[in-house]
């Protein structure tokens, strides 16, 4: 599948690329993420701003979960999904470890009591009762 880009991209900025590539549904959450530590460019913390280019490495922070990914190719629109996974490869090690965190993270829901109904009236001012002690 060609990726649609551009013409003459060399540089794209960050905020735009975790956009388009799919890792943030808005541009403001990725400029709120890269602001807030979530997103470092080659090992270091950036500013939103920063302009990336083929090669570059990120290490992205997102639902508790990890990228380690290498910029293949830059575009600056959003294209499908699809398109937007070519923009990226993703390292091995990364992809493991965030289904390991998947596995963990599956298996202590699973020792957790669900409750099969909600609370009524009195069982909510009981369980406030004691939340209060």
């Amino acid at each position: 599948m060609a990726i649609k880009v551009s013409k003459n991209l060399e540089v794209v900025r960050l905020d735009k690329w975790l956009w388009a590539s799919r890792f943030f549904k808005t541009r403001k959450n990725a400029v709120e993420a890269i602001s807030g530590g979530k997103v470092h460019l080659n090992g270091a913390r950036t500013k939103p701003s920063r302009n990336i280019h083929i090669g570059d490495e990120l290490d992205i922070t997102r639902d508790n979960y990890r990228y380690h990914v290498e910029v293949i190719a830059l575009n600056d629109k959003r294209r499908p999904a699809k398109e937007a996974q070519l923009l990226y490869q993703e390292s091995e090690k990364s992809i493991q470890a965030r289904e390991s965190e998947r596995e963990m993270r599956k298996l202590n829901s699973a020792s957790v009591h669900q409750a099969d109904k909600k609370p009524n009236k009195k069982e909510r001012r009981q369980i406030n009762k004691w939340r209060d002690r």
